[in-house]
């Protein structure tokens, strides 16, 4: 089960929760719409032109094919939202239909993140690309805090900005208490149900690419299928796996709580980047540590009517220090990718930054002492 901790539900809590959910279920309608307009383009265009791109308009009836694929996962993972939260968001599953037109085109993009998302976290295909993001993290966390000198379920880990779980849930099957932390709804609602109620290996085929129409050079590469997931969910008995659902600013408010934080692609989704900083160290204990790796892309960036600030990374190690923090590693340059399609013409690739950083131990009173004489 999952728990939401950022406060009592609202009234706009849960017509957010019904649109979540009406976007989810208008993929199949939405994404077909998209590929008719291509088909109207095409039919729009001289009789010799249209012939000569027969297999074009073949390909289209294709991904068709592939949308009402994606669209049978669907309704499957709408019928269990209700019961992630422990705190049920809403009851009444009769009126997530009334979500106008124009929110669920828009909200289109985030479901097609979510395709690509589970290609990342839980395909085969996306081994890659965890071994590049999130192995790195997982061996500092082995580093410091080993086998022969922990009781590892009792070294509390968490994952903010946890997406899909992967990264959670690996540290957790090593034997750590492990708690991811995520705010995207789409997010929460797909992974409890990959985390929670996948029965079995490769349980379901999605084609994650569908969407991608440019830089492709075969039609068969977009309609790429993958399988999910690639293991089945479940972490050792004696590790303890959770997940909660809310903004990490609010969410976590206890000082000293936690002797691990772990990161990755996540700091720059702050619109004030030394809030999660500054939060980070309030809630390690003294001794714990911070590992990061991402890119600093700064999601708030440039959009309308949003404040953000987007300090480079000198600055960002700057005031890391300041908060408090001794910086234990730091490196750049560290190649990572994010949801890419292997076998698309335009490829993109992050220089990231990866740095361990320690909130120092408290002083002793008599070890104060000790430096005094």
């Amino acid at each position: 089960m999952y728990s939401q901790t950022n406060g009592d539900n609202t009234s706009e809590e849960r017509r957010y929760f019904l649109s979540v959910l009406s976007t989810f279920e208008s993929y199949e309608e939405q994404s077909i719409i998209r590929i008719n307009r291509r088909e109207k383009c095409l039919q729009s265009l001289p009789t010799d032109h249209r012939s000569w791109l027969t297999r074009y308009k073949e390909d289209l009836d294709a991904f068709k094919r592939c949308v009402y694929k994606n669209a049978e996962f669907i309704p499957i993972i709408v019928q269990h939202a209700y019961t992630i939260f422990d705190n049920v968001l809403c009851n009444d599953s009769s009126s997530h239909s009334e979500t106008d037109v124009g929110t669920l085109s828009e909200g289109l993009d985030k479901v097609q993140s979510v395709f690509k998302q589970l290609m990342r976290d839980w395909s085969a295909l996306g081994a890659a690309e965890r071994e590049q993001c999130y192995n790195p993290i997982i061996e500092e966390v082995e580093l410091y805090f080993p086998s022969d000198k922990y009781t590892l379920s009792e070294v509390n880990v968490l994952v903010p900005g946890a997406g899909l779980g992967r990264l959670a849930f690996e540290i957790a099957t090593r034997g750590y208490s492990c708690q991811g932390n995520e705010f995207n709804l789409f997010m929460l609602i797909v992974s409890f149900y990959v985390l929670n109620l996948c029965k079995k290996v490769d349980e379901f085929t999605i084609y994650p690419w569908i969407h991608q129409y440019c830089n492709n050079l075969t039609a068969e590469q977009q309609m790429t299928s993958v399988t999910f997931p690639d293991v089945r969910p479940m972490p050792t008995p004696e590790s303890k796996f959770s997940m909660t659902a809310g903004d990490f600013l609010e969410v976590y408010t206890n000082p000293d709580e936690w002797d691990c934080v772990a990161t990755c692609f996540f700091i720059d989704c702050a619109a004030n980047v030394v809030q999660f900083i500054e939060l980070i160290y309030h809630i390690l204990k003294p001794g714990g540590i911070w590992i990061n790796l991402g890119p600093l892309l700064y999601h708030y960036s440039d959009i309308k009517y949003e404040k953000s600030i987007e300090p480079s990374f000198q600055v960002l190690c700057e005031v890391i220090q300041k908060v408090g923090f001794v910086m234990e590693k730091s490196q750049t340059g560290v190649k990572a990718r994010y949801c890419q399609n292997p076998m698309s013409m335009l490829q993109y690739e992050y220089n990231s930054v990866f740095f361990v950083c320690k909130k120092p131990e408290l002083v002793s009173s008599d070890s104060n002492k000790d430096v005094q004489n």
